[in-house]
């Protein structure tokens, strides 16, 4: 996926309001752009953190200004715009990069089932449906451990819940972790922070629900799911 040219770089002075940020350009001048991220942005939002922004030409915006990676604590580069994600995980699969869902294709987002919406919808040859629901991952523990989600969420519970419902219905039904930074080595719940995600996710895997993770590399032109990881619950 190729992000929005050219990017520009700036210092985070805060974020606040959950989705506003002020940022002080290298020109100087502070502005203050949209944050398409509803977590809490653990290890993402530090003031003083550099960040790069896009800029929209629709001038009815009334901030045209879009935070779209900023530099971790650690020095890594992190997609922290959630919107992404959804198409990074639909390039993929439709690349068919990943093999355990080999013969099925993506053919519709924003699906809607019994208890809200899903996604995407996967189909394969013969017609049998896979849903996927895309969680952006860009929280980080020590050694690698790469965790969902960075709040407490009690709609991605549900989410969860749902995919479970459409196994018993006989489908396929996937969440898949979309991890937006390069320095990851697997995925697990964040149970110190949502302990009731953690519990949910593991009683859904085992009524069947399936659990992929992939790591992103992310540079400033363009943001590839390239590496599978192992998600360890």
């Amino acid at each position: 996926m190729l992000l929005p040219e050219p990017l520009i770089t700036g210092v985070l002075i805060r974020r606040y309001k959950r989705f506003l940020a002020d940022v002080r350009l290298e020109s100087g001048d502070v502005v203050t752009a949209h944050t398409p991220n509803t977590g809490s942005m653990l290890g993402c939002s530090s003031p003083g953190s550099r960040v790069w922004l896009s800029r929209a030409e629709n001038p009815k915006r009334k901030y045209p200004w879009t935070w779209e990676l900023t530099e971790s604590e650690s020095g890594m580069l992190v997609g922290i715009h959630t919107g992404r994600s959804n198409g990074l995980v639909w390039e993929a699969l439709a690349a068919a990069k990943a093999p355990e869902l080999a013969g099925y294709r993506p053919v519709r987002r924003e699906v809607v089932v019994e208890h809200g919406r899903i996604d995407m919808l996967l189909e394969n040859a013969e017609g049998r449906a896979c849903y996927v629901e895309v969680k952006n991952v860009t929280a980080m523990e020590e050694q690698g451990t790469a965790i969902f989600p960075d709040a407490v969420s009690v709609r991605a519970s549900r989410h969860l819940e749902a995919l479970a419902e459409l196994v018993a219905k006989g489908h396929r039904a996937v969440i898949f972790f979309c991890v937006q930074r390069g320095d990851a080595r697997k995925l697990s719940p964040a149970d110190a922070i949502d302990p009731v995600y953690g519990r949910t996710l593991r009683r859904v895997l085992a009524q069947g629900v399936e659990a992929l993770a992939w790591r992103a590399e992310v540079s400033q032109r363009a943001i590839v799911l390239e590496t599978p990881l192992p998600v360890v619950c």
